[in-house]
């Protein structure tokens, strides 16, 4: 996904040490380091609350676009606005569930789920769609108009 190289960059850019940002988000500097590997995928929430702190975009961090960050950008992600927004987005694609599910490799169950705004979309999930049908993170998640 590359976040990790963006979030290096940026840390290493405003001369925080990986403890710090781990602070930031309560975790340990192992765990963070992770992160920042990607050896492990970083929990959405975490990711958000990084993004917030460093001023910066989702679809920065994804290098979806050179724009750092967005004007009237909201910092918090509400999981009923996410799952409107996706749902009007694969309606719009002409998609049913199982489909959108199939493209990307989760069960129809969580595409439901996220639709009905049970359960936060996951990174993988998010970055997948926005990856495969060049949409905004940042909008998907509610967190521009």
């Amino acid at each position: 996904m590359n976040y990790g190289f963006k979030l290096k960059s940026l840390r290493e850019r405003v001369g925080l040490t990986q403890e710090e940002m781990a602070k930031v988000i309560g975790i340990e500097r192992g765990t963070y380091s992770l992160y920042e590997m990607e050896y492990t995928l970083i929990p959405l929430k975490h990711l958000n609350t990084l993004c917030n702190y460093l001023n910066v975009s989702l679809d920065y961090i994804f290098d979806f676009n050179t724009e750092k960050n967005y004007k009237n950008y909201k910092k918090s992600i509400d999981k009923v606005k996410v799952g409107n927004r996706l749902k009007e987005f694969r309606k719009s694609q002409k998609l049913t569930q199982a489909k959108l599910a199939e493209k990307i490799n989760v069960a129809r169950t969580i595409i439901s789920e996220y639709e009905k705004g049970n359960v936060l979309i996951s990174l993988h999930a998010l970055y997948t769609i926005c990856k495969k049908y060049n949409i905004s993170a940042d909008y998907l998640l509610g967190k521009i108009d």
